[in-house]
């Protein structure tokens, strides 16, 4: 299964995550979610929850698993949170 790398900053804009979380996982395809601090981390939480909204009328329901990555930004190593969305069948 093809995976996509959402990568979500504390500007992102949640439904806008959401959206994109929602297409991919409807379309078949896997999704990880990136985040580096505590206010992305934030934010990508929330568009897993609205994410939520959109998938469950449809009867999709998700879940995620958390994991630490190192990234590089700058050629500057940091610690990263990923998400990998999991999809549970009803």
């Amino acid at each position: 299964m093809e995976t996509t790398l959402l990568k979500v900053s504390s500007k992102s804009s949640p439904a806008n995550v959401a959206g994109a979380i929602a297409g991919l996982i409807k379309d078949g395809k896997g999704v990880e979610i990136q985040a580096v601090g505590a206010a992305a981390v934030n934010q990508a939480i929330k568009s897993v929850a609205i994410s939520r909204g959109f998938l469950s009328p449809v009867g999709i329901e998700i879940s995620i698993v958390p994991a630490f990555a190192t990234i590089t930004i700058n050629e500057e190593t940091r610690t990263a949170i990923r998400f990998k969305v999991l999809v549970i069948k009803k």
